[in-house]
């Protein structure tokens, strides 16, 4: 994406504050006039001043006067101006970060599993932020830069055209200047910037299993990789500053070289009685002046660089395609559905096939068991169920109705789902169980506690129901924290189960109670339930026994010993382990 692009897509969020700006722009207008009047006035001033007893006292006392107006209302208005200017960088940046958070939020579930956690995070946080730092500098520099620039060539041209045209002759030196700063900081800025995202991933996931690494003894080994990265981000950081070190002697240099030329061309034109003392140092503050813009453009260039950057990933990150609906949606029936796979095929990357020519249909009220060995496509089927992702070919029907024709939204509201990884947010312990029914009254949140025997640990809490969780449960242990996913499921209380290895956190004794709650929910409802423990899949209705994406054996618990297959084979190897493991 071009620079032009980008710059036009910002503008985009811009656009509504379209009034803000053009008040900045008009109090840039007067603070620009207001500060260029004040050479005026001191020329006059000088000019006034003539020698030792011939002091015009008065006029200078008059211009005092105005001199103090002019610098009380240019404070004013640049005050005016920066607060107009912050709104809209502010505001803009507010709807930039909303958007871009928004488009995670409905990207399909495999970007969010190709891409690292923390370069996901780097780009809502560090680049909305080096955007909001650009666009603020931009403004500012676009609004009084450009105004300065006009205004000081027009009063230089008013008093002298020919000291005027020398300015001017010597403004592509700065051109030059900035253009060759841009164009050497860019690649290296964007390289630089996505080093950032991959060390904020790093830093991120290196944190979120910290127990892991310390349990593995990879401390050494998680500070070489981050030695590694954060070397190569010096190398591109060092590079990226290279060409901004440069502009301040640069700078500095055109600017000794436009105030020489303007005091030497100025000084003839004194002694030639065109121009006025007064009048030269007028012209020598205008000369000034006019090559501050220059300076000020060259001098935030890095940060400019870095601003569209990061508004480059962060246009990446919008355009990325969101889940898509079908055109015209259809519903699903109501009350209980038969649940068909029509020769479902599916991978997540097309030279490894997963699921391939997949064929079930479960009855309204069956209670489906899904077993066997590690990577057969057990929770790929689930995921499939839920659309985290669609089939690559064949199709999955409710009550005879494509799901893929049907909203996400109304589809996933039949299920109810509980998985081996828990998730809470930063919540009260009563919110948390609340989650999936906004409004539930704390008589359904206890009553779904206590049918999933987590109401004895939560009032042993310092405040109870009203106990606020830490960051993902931190606080609690993994068995409170399945207990509590498993009574957000039983409050929200739908047609449809399904049950991801939903017990494996918890202990023994309660995971028999909760099995218990579990059978009177699922009385009547068709649920889903994908286990490793195999004694707990014994009351199931039908076993599907997968193995490399198909289904092998399907039977009741007795039927599927009886045939002394592959599911016989993985239940006696585990009850054999069992054995061994307490001989």
């Amino acid at each position: 994406m071009s620079t032009k692009e980008v710059v036009k897509r910002l503008m985009h969020y811009v656009k509504p504050y379209a009034a803000l700006l053009a008040g900045a722009l008009v109090c840039a207008v007067i603070y620009v006039v207001m500060s260029l009047l004040s050479p005026v006035l001191i020329g006059e001033a000088v000019d006034g001043i003539i020698g030792p007893g011939q002091v015009d006292f008065a006029g200078i006392v008059r211009i005092a006067l105005y001199l103090a107006f002019v610098l009380v209302a240019g404070g004013f208005f640049q005050w005016m101006m920066t607060l107009c200017t912050n709104k809209v960088c502010y505001r803009t940046v507010k709807d930039l970060r909303t958007e871009v958070f928004s488009r995670i939020i409905h990207v399909p579930l495999k970007f969010i599993d190709q891409n690292a956690h923390g370069n996901i995070i780097n780009r809502i946080v560090n680049d909305v932020d080096a955007v909001s730092d650009g666009l603020l500098q931009g403004f500012t520099q676009l609004f009084t830069g450009v105004i300065t620039i006009l205004g000081t060539l027009g009063f230089m041209i008013s008093i002298n055209p020919w000291i005027a045209l020398v300015v001017v002759a010597l403004t592509p030196v700065s051109l030059v200047i900035a253009t060759l700063i841009a164009r050497g900081t860019h690649t290296t800025f964007l390289k630089q910037s996505r080093i950032q995202g991959e060390l904020g991933g790093h830093v991120e996931e290196m944190l979120s299993g910290q127990k892991l690494v310390k349990l593995f003894g990879h401390e050494k080994a998680s500070e070489e990789k981050l030695e590694e990265i954060n070397q190569r981000l010096y190398v591109w950081g060092y590079k990226a500053q290279i060409y901004p070190a440069f502009t301040n002697p640069l700078t500095r240099f055109v600017n000794g070289l436009v105030y020489a030329a303007v005091g030497v061309a100025g000084a003839l034109a004194a002694v030639r009685g065109v121009l006025t003392i007064g009048q030269l140092s007028c012209f020598l503050s205008y000369a000034n002046q006019y090559t501050k813009p220059f300076n000020e453009v060259t001098g935030i260039m890095a940060q400019l660089q870095t601003a569209m950057a990061a508004a480059r990933r962060l246009m990446a990150l919008i355009d990325e395609p969101v889940e898509e609906e079908a055109s015209s949606l259809q519903h699903l029936p109501e009350g209980k559905a038969t649940i068909s796979f029509k020769d479902v095929s599916f991978h997540y990357l097309p030279e490894r096939p997963l699921i391939e020519h997949f064929n079930l249909e479960v009855q309204p009220g069956q209670r489906i068991a899904i077993v066997g060995p590690t990577g057969c496509g057990k929770t790929t089927l689930i995921n499939l169920l839920m659309r985290f992702y669609d089939v690559v070919d064949g199709a999955i029907t409710l009550g005879g109705v494509d799901i893929r024709t049907v909203s996400r939204d109304e589809l996933r509201s039949h299920f109810g789902m509980v998985l081996q990884e828990t998730w809470l947010t930063q919540a009260t312990v009563a919110e948390n169980i609340g989650y999936g029914k906004p409004g539930a009254t704390r008589e359904e949140i206890v009553a779904a506690a206590k049918s999933a025997h987590a109401d004895s640990f939560i009032r042993r809490l310092p405040q109870g129901y009203d106990t606020v969780i830490s960051e993902n449960g931190g606080n609690l242990s993994q068995g409170q924290k399945q207990l509590l996913c498993i009574a957000r499921v039983m409050l929200m209380d739908p047609p449809m189960l399904i049950l991801d290895e939903a017990t494996s956190n918890i202990d023994t004794m309660t995971e028999l109670r909760v099995q218990k709650a579990f059978a009177a929910m699922v009385k009547g409802r068709t649920s889903f339930v994908v286990a490793h423990r195999l004694s707990t899949i014994k009351e199931s209705d039908r076993i599907l026994v997968m193995d490399q994406g198909h289904v092998v054996e399907t039977g009741t618990h007795e039927d599927l010993l009886a045939q002394n297959g592959f599911y016989a084979r993985l239940y006696r190897s585990q009850f054999e382990a069992q054995e061994k493991a307490s001989a």
